[in-house]
């Protein structure tokens, strides 16, 4: 026991501390905590042992192992099985019949029969084998006896002693003992070690085909991200879809489900195959389970693309590779071709990629257009690509109203002939007004004599949902905005989605966020080429691209807003789709607003000195007869080209937009016709001067 310890001090309460008694106080040494019992120890040591990485290691590593060897023999057993019965035929045969394709189960019928007829007659040769085999053995072996014994004569007589007659015999015979006591020897061994050999060879085969449970498996093995696809990933993931239909279906089948694949093939940056469901199994059930069959396919819902192609009852899977989508396509053929020139009728604009990794081009030839989606994912820069394009071919005119207005279009000042950017309501006014010119321009096209063509002339407004949203109204309180009979931008989208087609006038709309009152039903189904990029709902995604691209497995709700900034689902006849499917996605080119300038750069010298209104001015009168007049001076005649010229010059809001058609409409009425001198078209002075003596006295002055 210990002893206690006495400790001397004085009270501190009396201020006079020497003076103050000594008090002893008495305090006992702590008690020893209790030791701790060993069994208590032991548990800890071995729950750490048990616990330890290490152990765990070891204990995956046995597992994995054991179970390669076992299920190495079950693989080689079914495959030895397979081989000697009819197993295999019988398996495709009830797939077959699952499926619901009687014919091929016909086919596999008759395999069946014919495999069955084969190891008959191999088994009744079996039977007259031993008498055959005993008979070619004599003779053989007699046939052998007599060679050797020839020989030996051979040799005698070369030799002159008849002893050599047996010497080949006796060879033989020596060789035979040599073989005969080289196996004595090895067989010995050979039995010990060859169970092992077996073993391994068994586990060889386990190894190859990772026949483990997931947990004994390597670390790099567990992990299936990235994993190649085959047939028997695919399977399981639709085994695993929570259909209950179509995991029944795949365990009755004998094949375990393999005859519903078609072939697996290299599809750009992933793969494709075709899926035919069983009887019973919708394709909008596999649709509408997208998410988790990426997961089970060890992928991300937005590596997988799942549409209906032509055949009935299948789904086609496209799989991209792991992380392949989050890579860069490459630059624009119109930023690294200086030389790139365009052709409205004939061309395609080069846009981008496909899933595949093909180049993905738009013919743009009559077609009117409409790109949406949501906010800040690429929709400008997407409209503007093909804008860039087409502004290469020098006969196509361009009006641009920009209702954002921060300059995303700016570059096409000197390629448009009109050109309006901001986000007030006197920009959406003046961009209805240029709609509503356009509209006049269709009509004036429409009056024109039979198989007159016009150059096409590309009405681009972007973002319209401002249009289609502004409350401003006119002094006869006809809204701009809206979707009623009398909204006037409403009104005059619509004239040219009618006809606007037949004489090369098309109207091209960019919007953001569509609902039923920015981007009225009438509207976006008037457009030929739909194309959308990431969305918030289905809803908007059947407001974008139609019911039947979205029936047909086009889902733009489902691209990652941020991440996916310019991938377009397209729904159009102006690009390549894969048969029986209704869109397509393109993951569009780039183009930067420093190379669109560029580009615009190359168009504008592509013309000849195009000027750009920016306003629309109203109410001013002009008389185009009078100002031809004017320009040509006292000229004999002059070009029609330099009319243009001149009168741009004159009064650049009034003709900067002129075409020789326009010219030529106003020579015309007036019975001035341009004519021919010396192969150039040419305006005379002189019938100018008379058609406008003419209207003076008729008082009939004309005005525009």
């Amino acid at each position: 026991m210990s002893e206690n310890v006495v400790h001397l001090h004085k009270p501190t309460d009396p201020p006079d501390l020497d003076t103050a008694p000594t008090v002893l106080t008495v305090v006992p040494d702590p008690v020893p905590a209790a030791p701790v019992p060993l069994w208590v120890r032991s548990g800890r040591v071995v729950k750490t042992v048990a616990t330890h990485e290490t152990t765990r290691a070891t204990v995956r590593a046995a597992a994995r192992h054991s179970l390669y060897t076992l299920n190495g023999g079950r693989i080689v057993a079914r495959r030895t099985w397979d081989g000697r019965t009819g197993a295999r035929y019988e398996r495709m045969i009830r797939a077959a019949e699952a499926a619901g394709n009687l014919e091929a189960a016909e086919e596999w019928e008759e395999r069946l029969q014919r495999f069955r007829a084969a190891r008959h007659h191999r088994r009744m040769d079996l039977l007259h084998s031993p008498v055959e085999a005993a008979r070619g053995v004599a003779v053989g072996a007699g046939m052998s006896v007599g060679v050797l014994v020839a020989l030996g004569v051979a040799l005698a007589v070369n030799t002159g002693r008849v002893g050599d007659v047996i010497t080949p015999l006796m060879a033989t015979i020596d060789f035979i003992a040599l073989l005969i006591r080289i196996v004595h020897i090895v067989w010995g061994p050979a039995l010990t070690i060859g169970p092992f050999l077996a073993l391994l060879a068994l586990w060889s085969v386990g190894r190859k085909q990772q026949a483990a449970p997931t947990w004994a498996l390597p670390a790099n093995a567990r992990s299936s991200e990235g994993e190649p696809i085959t047939p028997s990933i695919v399977v399981k993931a639709l085994r695993d879809l929570g259909v209950p239909a179509l995991r029944n279906a795949i365990k009755e089948m004998g094949d375990a489900g393999a005859s519903m694949l078609g072939p697996i093939t290299l599809a750009g940056c992933g793969v494709e195959v075709d899926v035919t469901l069983p009887s019973g199994v919708s394709t909008v059930e596999v649709q509408q389970r997208r998410r988790k069959l990426a997961e089970n396919l060890a992928r991300h819902e937005h590596e997988v693309f799942i549409t209906i192609p032509q055949a009935a009852r299948t789904v086609r899977l496209w799989i991209a590779d792991s992380g392949a989508l989050d890579e860069p396509i490459g630059p624009s053929p119109l930023v690294t071709d200086e030389t790139m020139t365009a052709d409205y009728t004939k061309g395609k604009a080069p846009w981008g990629q496909d899933l595949r990794g093909d180049a993905a081009a738009l013919s743009l030839y009559q077609r009117h257009l409409l790109i949406t989606g949501l906010s800040n994912q690429g929709k400008t820069a997407a409209l503007r690509a093909l804008a860039l394009w087409l502004a290469l071919d020098r006969s196509v005119q361009f009006w641009v109203g920009d209702l954002k207005g921060v300059g995303d279009w700016a570059m096409f000042d000197g390629v448009a002939t009109r050109l309006i950017q901001g986000p007030t309501d006197d920009h959406v006014i003046q961009v209805t007004e240029m709609v509503e010119d356009a509209v006049e321009e269709m009509n004036r096209r429409i009056q024109a004599p039979a198989g007159t063509v016009f150059p096409a002339l590309i009405v681009v407004v972007d973002e319209a949902q401002v249009a289609f949203m502004c409350p401003a109204k006119d002094e006869d309180k006809r809204p701009y905005g809206g979707s009623r009979s009398n909204s006037r931008y409403f009104m005059a989208a619509r004239k040219i989605h009618n006809q606007g087609r037949a004489v090369n006038v098309l109207l091209w709309q960019g919007t953001q966020d569509p609902t039923d009152q920015n981007l009225p039903k009438l509207v976006r189904e008037g457009a030929h080429t739909r194309a959308s990029l990431a969305l918030g709902t289905e809803s908007q995604a059947r407001m974008a691209l139609g019911d039947k691209a979205v029936d047909g497995g086009a889902a733009p709700n489902l691209l990652r807003p941020g991440l996916d900034q310019g991938t377009l689902v397209v729904a159009s006849d102006g690009i390549e789709i894969p048969k029986g499917q209704s869109s397509i996605t393109v993951r569009t080119h780039y183009i930067s607003t420093d190379d669109a300038k560029q580009i615009a750069a190359r168009a504008r010298a592509l013309r000849d000195g195009v000027t750009t209104l920016h306003t629309i001015e109203r109410g001013e009168q002009r008389d185009p007869l009078a100002d031809i007049a004017t320009v040509i001076g006292d000229a004999t005649r002059v070009r029609t080209k330099d009319v243009l010229a001149r009168l741009a010059t004159t009064n650049a809001d009034a003709y900067g937009g002129w075409s020789f058609i326009d010219l030529k409409r106003v020579l015309d009425d007036a019975g001035a016709e341009p004519y021919k001198s010396d192969g150039v078209m040419v305006v005379s002075r002189d019938r100018v001067a008379r058609a406008l003596a003419g209207r003076d006295t008729n008082g009939s002055a004309s005005t525009d």
